[in-house]
């Protein structure tokens, strides 16, 4: 008994496939781009395992003020990727504040800290909300500029 694909079917059943082939080759690139970011470098850790340590290692400098401007500043991004886009501006944050020695998470570390972990498109966000908030742009200008 054979089958013979023909009209509406035949079309449905090939958008079908390319549409499962799409969606796995968009999940596959995540996953790839996730299992990268596991592998050990050099330094026997991971680019996430950094992250986790500086995080750790500054927990306690963080105030609820620089905690709500950090969710203030996560906010645009989609709730699905928002816990990872924290994770990784906090991470930075913490690398800073750890380089420098910084008694505690400041406005000003919050600020260098996003605009090196995060991408220059997310950057007019951040420039927004310093302007609203009245914040001077200026002794970032050198950061926002080389990204």
């Amino acid at each position: 008994m054979v089958i013979v694909l023909t009209g509406w079917f035949l079309w449905f059943i090939l958008v079908w496939v390319v549409f499962l082939l799409v969606m796995m080759s968009i999940g596959g690139f995540f996953m790839f781009r996730k299992f990268l970011k596991r592998l050990p470098k050099e330094d026997g850790k991971s680019e996430l395992d950094w992250q986790e340590y500086y995080i750790e290692q500054t927990r306690h400098l963080w105030r609820d003020e620089e905690k709500a401007l950090l969710e203030e500043l996560v906010r645009p991004v989609p709730e699905l990727f928002r816990d990872v886009a924290r994770q990784k501006i906090a991470g930075k944050i913490g690398e800073l504040a750890l380089k420098e020695q910084a008694p505690r998470i400041t406005r000003d570390l919050l600020i260098r800290g996003y605009i090196i972990a995060t991408p220059k498109r997310d950057h007019k966000f951040l420039i927004r909300t310093l302007q609203a908030k009245n914040i001077d742009l200026a002794p970032y200008q050198h950061l926002l500029e080389s990204r």
